[in-house]
């Protein structure tokens, strides 16, 4: 009976992760995110298309190219849909689909209200 460990099964311990592996996990992530955001297309829908079109509503390529950098920036920080004032329109986008969903004329649409919206990006003139 001194003998009582001949049948005890071994398991063999798994050591933790290292720091350096874990930091390497978090480096790749960060890398695949900021690859992610900075591939992925502003895309405007067919609706927020239409309303440009239909209230006449501007916007040059270089300021698409500043809506872009600030979406970007706003989902960084937490935000899934804003709306983006410029001097002349308002947009609704979401910035989690990096989408324009509609857009309103700064002139004519002073009465509206705009819900669900967890960020504002202010544009330059």
């Amino acid at each position: 009976m001194a003998n009582s460990r001949i049948n005890t099964i071994h398991y063999p311990t798994i050591p933790p992760q290292s720091k350096q592996v874990q930091q390497k996990k978090a480096v790749q992530q960060s890398f695949q995110s900021i690859l992610e955001n900075q591939t992925a297309e502003l895309k405007v829908s067919k609706h927020a298309q239409k309303r440009l079109n239909e209230r006449n509503i501007h916007i040059t390529p270089s300021q698409w190219n500043e809506i872009h950098e600030k979406m970007l920036d706003a989902k960084q920080k937490g935000v899934t849909d804003s709306v983006i004032v410029m001097k002349e329109a308002v947009l609704v986008a979401s910035t989690k689909n990096h989408t324009i969903i509609t857009a309103l004329d700064q002139n004519n649409e002073a009465d509206q209200l705009i819900t669900n919206i967890n960020g504002t990006i202010i544009m330059p003139d």
